[in-house]
């Protein structure tokens, strides 16, 4: 019996709604993100900014790969197709923001100053770690690879922010406008990083036996499908 064989019927319908609504919550907070983060980005031709929006606009690809999923009554048939569209999301931000930033740094525009991208990271820093431990908790209660997924890249905002925070205030502070583009290849390698690791979710988190009680729970999943072997293997 798996752990997820142990949580109820109400359980895992309640788990499921919550997993809706931090999906919409998400959504919400990055279609903003995305916004603000973009134009301001432009004005300061800001690469590093450009590409946090960017990954806000992944992120909003991701959630909705989620909401998609957990609107079926089945919502386990739809999680490989999930996990394959959060892991393109990944690919394609790393793509664009390297290829910008390596144009930024041959001299192809200068960052400027950027207070409004400035007060946007500082939010991001607050509000994604919240959203993200809520949602990691519930996907993996419930043994869902995609919410799990999600949440890392709601996490890997938390990261972005960081990084964008640091840059655009040496940029600021110092004038060293190669920072800017130097934080922006750090969002992208963090991007492959959790692109490969979403595209390999769906496997690690399916292929796995159900674990019994006298057989260890299987650890390939590092920590992140604990439930041995997710709700695909308590289908």
């Amino acid at each position: 019996m798996t752990t997820v064989d142990l949580v109820t019927p109400a359980r895992r319908t309640s788990l499921r709604r919550r997993i809706r609504l931090l999906v919409a919550a998400t959504i919400t907070y990055n279609v903003i993100e995305a916004v603000v983060a973009i134009t301001a980005g432009s004005i300061a031709s800001s690469a590093a900014l450009i590409g946090f929006g960017l990954d806000s606009v992944v992120e909003v690809a991701s959630a909705a790969a989620v909401a998609w999923q957990f609107s079926a009554a089945d919502p386990e048939r739809r999680e490989k197709a999930a996990l394959r569209v959060i892991a393109i999301s990944f690919f394609a931000l790393a793509a664009y923001v390297a290829f910008d930033a390596v144009r930024a740094l041959f001299g192809a525009g200068e960052a400027e100053h950027s207070t409004a991208g400035l007060i946007l990271a500082g939010l991001s820093l607050v509000i994604m770690p919240f959203l993200s431990y809520v949602q990691r908790r519930a996907g993996r209660e419930l043994g869902s690879a995609s919410a799990v997924a999600d949440s890392k890249q709601t996490l890997l905002c938390t990261y972005l922010s960081g990084v964008l925070l640091v840059g655009l205030a040496l940029n600021s502070l110092f004038g060293w406008s190669w920072a800017d583009p130097i934080a922006a290849l750090v969002i992208a390698g963090v991007a492959v990083k959790e692109g490969r690791e979403a595209w390999r979710g769906d496997a690690c988190c399916a292929a796995n036996p159900p674990a019994t009680t006298m057989d260890p729970a299987p650890t390939s999943c590092a920590g992140d499908c604990r439930t041995g072997g997710g709700e695909h293997g308590a289908a």
